[in-house]
């Protein structure tokens, strides 16, 4: 009955909450699913390998989300933020190992206003025009998002973490809302960015409809980029 699902998945593309639940609740046919999984992919990329120039620009971070090593709580990691000028020199350096994608990573640092984002995209835009900029700077307004967008940016990674309201709450300060993080991620949709989300899997507190909520969200946001991480 199972592999008739895992079928049927693979010729319409969705399921049932009840069928969604069968294979999320069981390892048996996992190797069915990748075996499907894999077949999609290289029906679209084939086997190209993509590279990506990771730079993680600063540590500092406001917010104190339980599960995170960079959280404002943590006393015991040593702080740090690159320059503009490191920033661009790593650009250099990973322009001329062959990288044409550079992510620009970091906490939710006050210290990179607006201004200091839009700057550093724009020369990182003029000095590589033919490179894609991503960010993942975390949980902004609209008008922030808007304006890296106009600078040059035209990627964002934003992980939903937890697309339940229960276990996003257990999992984050009571300062921080599931509400404005999907409406950060619809935003980024919208301006016309390409998105990046996604959730983590063994998470404390975690049940199977919390994995259930998380590609329910996934399919209404369709994002561009997916990343599924594993916590524990």
């Amino acid at each position: 009955m199972t592999c008739d699902i895992v079928e049927r998945l693979a010729f319409t593309g969705n399921l049932s909450d009840e069928e969604l639940l069968a294979l999320l609740q069981t390892d048996s046919f996992d190797e069915i699913l990748f075996a499907k999984a894999d077949e999609k992919r290289r029906e679209i990329y084939g086997t190209d390998v993509y590279l990506r120039g990771l730079i993680e620009f600063t540590n500092y971070c406001r917010n104190n989300c339980y599960y995170c090593g960079i959280r404002k709580g943590n006393r015991s990691v040593e702080r740090y933020r690159m320059t503009s000028e490191e920033i661009l020199a790593a650009c250099e350096k990973g322009y001329e190992m062959g990288y044409r994608t550079f992510v620009l990573q970091g906490g939710e640092n006050p210290y990179f206003s607006d201004d200091k984002i839009c700057h550093i995209v724009s020369e990182i835009r003029r000095n590589f025009p033919d490179c894609a900029i991503t960010l993942s700077i975390g949980e902004k307004s609209r008008e922030s998002y808007l304006r890296y967008f106009e600078a040059g940016a035209n990627r964002y990674l934003l992980r939903h973490e937890t697309a339940s309201e229960e276990h996003y709450g257990k999992l984050h300060p009571p300062e921080l809302s599931l509400e404005n993080r999907k409406r950060c991620l619809f935003d980024l949709k919208e301006i016309g960015y390409q998105v990046g989300a996604g959730f983590m899997v063994g998470s404390p507190y975690q049940k199977t409809s919390d994995l259930l909520a998380d590609l329910r969200f996934l399919q209404q946001l369709q994002p561009e980029m997916l990343g599924c991480h594993r916590r524990g």
